[in-house]
């Protein structure tokens, strides 16, 4: 499926937060959007993700028709390009250019807690899903929490090169979660749209 917005580059699309004052970073959007497109909720739409970067829902104001053309085009070029991740299984933990393993640990659980947990859940406490799929999560939760506990490692000077195995540990577990996901039940999703 050809889509009808490109996604403006990440260096571009952060500098279009800042100017919206949205303090949800970028690797935690890409990764609510990610789990939203996964989702079963069938009653999540973008524009609810998208009020759901903004403190207490509340998007700026949007003063032209022109600026929130532009304003929803950006962000749905970034749907766009997450859904066409998803829909080829390429999606992938966001990259970090920190060599700080607490921030890099840090960035990681909010990539997978407030981004794709998040994003899939989409703010309800129940979702009819398969078993199996409700396993999957929690691990991908438990995943989450042991980045915050290398974090809290590594901010208490514990040894650098064992923290960075655990951290190349929990990343390939996490990739390995997150494309199981996409693969055994997103993508059959996917398909059953078009």
């Amino acid at each position: 499926m050809q889509s009808q917005n490109e996604y403006i580059g990440d260096d571009k699309f952060k500098k279009f937060l800042a100017h919206y004052k949205c303090e949800t970073p970028l690797n935690v959007v890409k990764m609510r959007f990610a789990g939203a497109i996964c989702s079963p909720n069938e009653n999540l739409r973008p524009t609810d993700v998208i009020s759901s970067f903004f403190e207490n829902g509340q998007g700026p104001r949007l003063e032209t028709k022109g600026e929130a053309e532009l304003f929803f085009k950006f962000f749905m070029g970034l749907w766009d390009e997450m859904f066409a991740l998803i829909g080829f299984n390429k999606l992938k933990l966001p990259k970090e250019t920190s060599k700080d393993v607490a921030e890099v640990a840090l960035h990681r659980y909010a990539a997978l807690e407030d981004g794709f947990l998040e994003g899939f859940w989409g703010g309800l406490e129940n979702l009819n899903i398969p078993t199996y799929l409700a396993e999957v999560l929690d691990s991908l939760s438990e995943l989450a929490e042991v980045y915050q506990i290398i974090a809290r490692r590594a901010q208490k000077g514990e040894n650098g090169e064992t923290l960075r195995q655990v951290l190349k540990n929990a990343d390939e577990m996490s990739q390995k979660t997150l494309s199981f996901i996409v693969e055994n039940f997103a993508i059959s999703k996917i398909r059953s749209i078009h």
